[in-house]
């Protein structure tokens, strides 16, 4: 049974209209009529929120519908490691705005004759730190995208 068929038939052995069912899991009664007729599914909470709400596992409700069980994957896909991804994404900024600071600095003392640096830094960090933050950002970032999508 998909999971269209199982929510309606859940819903009606309660005796709930769509919007009494609505009112109780806090969605539109829009959004009830558009899983029950398939054109579209709700996320995990709401299906743990039903899962409790009819007495089903939610095992019954996910195999019920491959086409639901396959958005669940994704949807958790999606949120798996956001936080892992903006320290990546910092690195990769940082490094970049690091090494354009870098490239100024160096224009300014190749091309006005200055010697600027920055006092207690040894030459080797202020190169190479850079370039290693954004690597690692952007190999780091590239990674998760594909492995997260």
């Amino acid at each position: 049974m998909y999971f269209k068929e199982r929510l309606k038939s859940e819903r009606e052995l309660k005796g709930w209209s769509q919007s009494e069912l609505a009112d109780k899991i806090h969605v539109s009664r829009q959004s009830i009529s558009k899983w029950e007729t398939g054109k579209s599914f709700p996320n995990i909470e709401l299906i743990i929120q039903l899962s409790d709400l009819f007495g089903i596992t939610i095992d019954d409700f996910l195999r019920s519908d491959e086409r639901l069980e396959n958005k669940i994957i994704d949807d958790s896909k999606n949120l798996a490691y956001p936080n892992l991804k903006k320290l990546f994404e910092a690195l990769l900024i940082l490094g970049g705005f690091f090494i354009m600071i870098k490239w100024f600095v160096l224009g300014v003392n190749t091309y006005m004759d200055t010697d600027i640096y920055i006092h207690g830094v040894p030459s080797n960090v202020s190169n190479y730190l850079p370039l290693g933050m954004a690597t690692v950002g952007w190999i780091g970032g590239s990674i998760l995208s594909k492995k997260y999508k």
